[in-house]
């Protein structure tokens, strides 16, 4: 064990800077075969994601991304969170056409700066709402919108409809058909990538959030959904990747379906000709998002994770959940809704991101003092953020407040890294097989486990009883 200590201390395995770099990852043989891959690292560690997401839609220009501050990335860990996918908008990047902004550049390396300081890993999230802020809203500029003199009219109480509105739709059919938008969309992804390629806290450019497009007369949304995905998204997402290529060869690329995959509706997206890609739809459904209650009987859960399983499983990518979270949490069914949506998404996905990471009211994870809201502290529960091996099995029990992991040690030295949310009563962790926990874990922490290379081991963590005692046999 000395021996292997050493060889991994050696390697610098505990280095926080080589935990955010991906490793390549090799076409499967069986490229239909009916499973998800994991996202890894650059050390081949299977990668769990979970946070939030983090962001400043109020303020923009030389206000941009103010709200934004250490105490989000502080707050995040301390919750024993190691993810944030961060919006930046396209609109303060180059609000005139091929002059960007290297003070909003330097505000988003300074907000990296606090994630890396606090080992966060970032997404960087390319976001639009409603196209941009010709329409009232954030993300593609004023001069890379076109709409052919169709109209617009705001609908304030129900902002997604304004998607469906015809100049909105128009928008997007410029964005992906017209050649000098191309190149611009492209370029601007080449000045993100070649900046922070090298800033340890980034694990990866999601392309576009939530892209839309225009329905064609007769065409039903799932149709319209699918087409658009399948003759519009899948071409931007190979361009887009080539421009990245072109300045950063290693980071994760994350691609999103249309929003209405969040219906249970498969993807039309094709193949994306990028090794390093990982799917990266979002978890909203429409009726929870007008307000209502979760319907455990309504089979929502379970007919979202059947579709949105099999285009990954297709293409051999990971899965990382971009977006998730209702509006009003704190409705009667809403503890289940948390509950099965959590245990879905830790099934087939590397991680996710909740919406989102804010102190107050509305969507925000927690309040004013940074207390969780109603339910979305089950959020937070035991996982391992890193595993050098290949897992067995993970399961967690929020009854009993156990988590086990089973996996099979790497051949190559390394840790194992556990992430347990703060407990007023402690947790406890045990292995067996030869293996040892370095670390304490205490109220909360980030233990890790040292394995002997190739060893079957299982990790067990429970919450203890009061006086320290184990409330689980």
């Amino acid at each position: 064990m000395a021996v292997v200590v050493a060889s991994v201390l050696a390697a610098g395995a505990l280095a926080p800077a080589a935990s955010a770099r991906p490793a390549p990852v090799s076409p499967s043989p069986s490229s239909y075969e009916r499973a998800v891959p994991p996202l890894t690292d650059d050390r081949g560690r299977t990668l769990t994601l979970r946070g939030w997401n983090v962001e400043d839609k109020a303020n923009r220009g030389e206000d941009a991304l103010a709200a934004i501050t250490e105490r989000h990335f502080r707050d995040l860990r301390a919750g024993g969170f190691n993810f944030a996918r961060l919006l930046v908008f396209w609109d303060d990047l180059e609000p005139r056409r091929g002059q960007y902004s290297a003070r909003y550049l330097r505000k988003i390396e300074r907000i990296l700066d606090w994630a890396h300081k606090h080992r966060v890993h970032v997404l960087i999230d390319a976001h639009q709402d409603v196209f941009g802020p010709a329409f009232g809203h954030r993300g593609i500029p004023e001069w890379a919108t076109r709409t052919d003199g169709l109209p617009f009219t705001p609908n304030p109480d129900d902002w997604f409809s304004e998607y469906f509105q015809p100049a909105v739709q128009r928008a997007f059919t410029h964005l992906y058909e017209d050649p000098d938008l191309q190149r611009a969309q492209a370029a601007m992804w080449q000045v993100l990538a070649e900046r922070l390629r090298d800033h340890p806290a980034v694990i990866g450019y999601d392309l576009i959030n939530e892209p839309m497009g225009e329905l064609r007369p007769g065409e039903d949304l799932p149709a319209a959904a699918r087409r658009i995905e399948a003759q519009h998204l899948t071409p931007m997402y190979n361009r887009l990747a080539r421009a990245v290529r072109a300045k950063d060869r290693s980071t994760w690329i994350f691609a999103e379906p249309t929003p209405i995959v969040g219906e249970g509706v498969p993807t039309g997206l094709g193949r994306i000709h990028d090794s390093r890609t990982v799917y990266a739809p979002h978890f909203y459904n429409t009726a929870m998002e007008a307000g209502a209650d979760y319907d455990p009987d309504a089979g929502w859960i379970e007919a979202y994770e059947t579709a949105v399983t099999a285009y990954p499983a297709r293409h051999r990518m990971p899965v990382v959940v971009g977006e998730w979270g209702p509006l009003n949490n704190a409705l009667p069914n809403m503890g289940r809704f948390y509950r099965e949506a959590v245990a879905s998404l830790n099934r087939y996905s590397s991680g996710w991101a909740g919406y989102v990471w804010c102190y107050g009211g509305g969507y925000c994870a927690v309040d004013e003092r940074g207390r969780f809201r109603a339910n979305k502290e089950q959020t937070a529960t035991p996982y391992a953020p890193a595993v050098a091996g290949t897992v067995r099995s993970e399961t967690y029990d929020a009854g009993s407040r156990t988590y086990r992991l089973a996996y099979r040690a790497s051949a190559r030295p390394g840790v194992t890294e556990l992430s347990l949310p703060p407990s007023s009563r402690g947790w406890r962790v045990s292995v067996t097989g030869p293996a040892h926990v370095l670390g304490k874990a205490s109220r909360g922490g980030w233990p890790l486990v040292l394995a002997w290379p190739g060893a079957e081991v299982v990790v067990t963590v429970r919450e203890a009883g009061p006086h320290g005692r184990t409330d689980h046999p």
